[in-house]
């Protein structure tokens, strides 16, 4: 883990209490979870107590205790992008990557999860890689779009 990193994204934000949840987003983008060394220097820095920094990362979905992938694969599975073939988006994604939802693959190329509507449901079935939308996507394309991502 890189400790400048950490220290200078702290120093960003003025190590401000206020700026709690940023300086953790900002952690989590470079390093794709929070690591406890990272949390133990965050709580330092802004005197704020762990159990407070503790709860925010379990309350909010988007904060991970736990290596992610380098490329987040989320594919919807909401009631519009399931009629139009998700589940078949879904095992296509896991037969090319090799994990479940929920999981990372051992070489931190490819974390997966599944979500229940991106709000794009004209669009289904949908598969999101890194925030880029891959809308009305067949299985015989994801080959291909997940090949960009390596």
């Amino acid at each position: 883990m890189d400790n400048d990193k950490i220290e200078q994204i702290i120093d960003k934000h003025n190590s401000e209490a206020g700026s709690l949840i940023q300086i953790l987003l900002d952690i989590q983008s470079e390093f794709h979870w929070l690591p406890k060394e990272a949390l133990n220097r965050v709580s330092e820095k802004l005197h704020v107590p762990m159990s407070k920094i503790q709860h925010i990362t379990t309350f909010y979905k988007s904060f991970s205790m736990v290596p992610k992938g380098r490329h987040e694969v989320h594919v919807c599975m909401g009631t519009a992008c399931h009629v139009r073939g998700a589940q078949r988006v879904l095992d296509t994604v896991q037969d090319q990557i090799g994990i479940k939802p929920g999981e990372t693959d051992v070489d931190l190329k490819f974390s997966l999860e599944t979500v229940n509507c991106l709000g794009c449901c004209a669009l289904g079935p949908v598969m999101v890689v890194d925030g880029e939308y891959h809308g009305n996507i067949a299985p015989a394309q994801i080959v291909d779009t997940l090949k960009i991502y390596e």
